[in-house]
């Protein structure tokens, strides 16, 4: 069941998960990356748990082609970033699909909550906000 739109609940549900998609994750020493740069949320070096992270690495998608390597690597990175509501028992299921369009990455993420309803997150123009275009 979709929630009614405005309910707040659904309202901080999707601001959690855009944080948890759109803020840059440390890069870890093996990543693949283009420069030196690991960039990553300043807050994720003084964690109230250990090794407890902050963000998605969709960033380091940047500079990449769009393949479907890409887009497997993006659901990956999504899943990863959005793991931690898994974890902490604050859903019973986490969704993520991608789509490629001819020059985009769009991307849905459907939350199941403990009891039972669902809340949807369409992230249409991820790859223009990943590109910064």
């Amino acid at each position: 069941m979709a929630l009614i739109e405005g309910d707040e609940t659904a309202t901080a549900w999707q601001r959690a998960a855009v944080i948890s998609l759109l803020t840059w994750r440390r890069a870890g020493a093996d990543d693949r990356l283009d420069d030196a740069e690991r960039f990553g949320w300043w807050g994720d070096s003084f964690p109230s748990q250990a090794d407890d992270r902050i963000g998605s690495r969709l960033w380091q998608l940047r500079r990449r082609k769009l393949t479907d390597a890409t887009l497997q690597e993006a659901e990956a990175f999504a899943r990863e970033a959005l793991a931690w509501m898994l974890d902490d028992g604050r859903v019973t299921a986490v969704t993520v699909t991608v789509a490629r369009g001819i020059d985009r990455l769009n991307m849905g993420v459907v939350l199941t909550l403990r009891d039972g309803r669902t809340i949807n997150l369409q992230l249409d123009n991820l790859w223009q906000v990943i590109n910064a275009v």
